[in-house]
């Protein structure tokens, strides 16, 4: 990761900490897609490894999307992927477990690995291996209780997403409880949902969590 895209990614976490995963997408829609949600104004986006043709949607979405905005494959299971997304200037490597392996790959090729986990061991494995940040899955289903109980001992300044099941009626309890992002999957989009539908959830989204974020600031 260059110095461009690293103060990207802070400055993304920091203000804006929503990834947007584009499960399922194809290399004919992802452009369409990515302009309606950096209209609203997401700066990280996910292609998972999982859809079709993946590889094509990773190069069109880099090329299309402003140096403002994040691209990266999601569902990283291999640590040679790491160094396709380098070449293609797609900094985020977002995995669904903590291998360190493929978490060490990315950081070696200069990424910014987004570490799915669910227990401590996994999460203080993928820490101290280099994470930029840690993705709770599957959130809803965990609870934000148990995210609480297992936030107590990780590092203070590593940042973590919850993922699975997170939709704009819940971000405020997620919010309250300590969350630093969110993932947004099916609920913002689906295979051939209309660009104009994924604008208006993606622009409810971000509207969300700026009053979130301004109703903490003002407590």
């Amino acid at each position: 990761m260059n110095e461009t895209q690293g103060n990207t990614l802070n400055e993304a976490l920091e203000t804006l900490p929503l990834v947007a995963i584009l499960r399922g997408i194809t290399p004919e829609e992802v452009e369409g897609v990515c302009e309606a949600l950096v209209g609203a104004g997401f700066r990280m986006i996910e292609i998972p490894l999982n859809s079709p043709r993946p590889w094509e949607s990773i190069e069109r979405a880099v090329a299309h999307c402003p140096a403002s905005v994040l691209v990266g494959a999601g569902t990283v299971l291999e640590g040679a992927d790491a160094e396709r997304l380098a070449r293609l200037g797609a900094p985020l490597m977002v995995t669904p477990n903590s291998d360190v392996e493929v978490i060490r790959a990315g950081v070696d090729h200069g990424l910014a690995p987004m570490i799915g986990c669910m227990t401590p061991t996994e999460a203080l494995a993928a820490a101290r291996s280099g994470a930029r940040a840690l993705k709770l899955f599957p959130a809803a289903r965990l609870g934000t209780g148990y995210f609480k109980d297992i936030n107590a001992i990780l590092p203070p300044d590593l940042p973590v997403l919850a993922v699975g099941g997170i939709e704009r009626g819940n971000m405020a309890e997620w919010h309250a409880a300590g969350v630093r992002g969110f993932g947004f999957g099916s609920n913002l989009y689906k295979p051939g949902r209309d660009t104009d539908e994924i604008a208006e959830i993606a622009a409810d989204l971000v509207a969300e969590w700026h009053r979130l974020e301004d109703r903490g600031s003002e407590g």
